[in-house]
């Protein structure tokens, strides 16, 4: 396959970026799009050029790490990370549009990598548990309801990529935050900060400069791994509840 990239660079977080174009040559249906990345910062470095920056770890999935737009959406064409696309998804003779997250609250560091430390702030401000949970046959001792169980553990896959910002038209973090909020509300564990988490959460999402959410449900179109937009929905109501205990203190 030849393909026409059209690839964002930006020198710094200082510097104004624009679009450059290349054309990479012998790109192989099963390799993988950072793969196909790669193919071109070797090409780049055997020129003499800056190659390309992008942001990558685990390459399986797992990290969240491989935030790009490709052609207008996040993570691509299929809905899975950008380390698991595949060129077969793209067509000979292709023009591909790679650029980085596109939200205030994730500046630019260089070329394709955003700082996403909001998301590790807002995690700081009410994503953990301080109930000791002992060893794991203890733990396994407090019964959760299956419902429960299972709600949490769909909330837990959230693995924090930011795609849903990217691909909010407002650069909402709401499922995000929606998903770390609810993981660990309906656990027992989770319920001497049930309401503190929620509000603290909260407000340090609203702190880091995130856009308001009108339910566009973009989101959870392009979220990797099936964040429900009816996450939003349970964060709410726990904001809601939150509140109004609050309140009456």
């Amino acid at each position: 396959m030849k393909l026409t990239l059209r690839v964002w660079r930006q020198k710094n977080a200082d510097a104004d970026g624009a679009m450059s174009t290349y054309e990479v040559d012998d790109v192989f249906p099963d390799m993988s799009f950072l793969e196909m990345l790669d193919t071109l910062n070797e090409e780049l470095i055997l020129k003499g050029e800056d190659p390309v920056a992008f942001d990558h770890d685990c390459r399986e999935g797992i990290c969240g790490a491989c935030s790009l737009v490709i052609n207008g959406d996040a993570h691509g064409p299929e809905r899975t990370t950008t380390c698991q696309l595949h060129m077969r998804s793209f067509q000979d003779g292709d023009t591909i549009d790679i650029e980085p997250w596109r939200a205030a609250a994730f500046p630019v560091i260089k070329d394709l990598v955003v700082d996403r430390s909001a998301f590790d702030r807002i995690i700081q401000a009410g994503g953990y548990i301080t109930a000791p949970t002992g060893s794991a046959p203890e733990a396994h001792a407090a019964p959760v309801p299956k419902p429960d169980a299972d709600l949490a553990f769909e909330h837990a896959e959230c693995i924090g990529c930011g795609a849903c910002v990217a691909a909010c038209p407002n650069g909402a973090a709401m499922l995000f935050t929606s998903a770390k909020i609810n993981h660990l509300n309906v656990l027992p564990q989770g319920a001497p900060e049930r309401e503190t988490r929620v509000l603290d959460m909260v407000a340090q999402m609203d702190e880091e400069g995130f856009g308001g959410c009108t339910l566009a449900g973009e989101c959870a179109t392009a979220c990797p791994k099936g964040i429900p937009l009816m996450s939003i929905t349970g964060m709410n109501k726990e904001w809601l509840r939150a509140t109004r205990k609050a309140g009456k203190r």
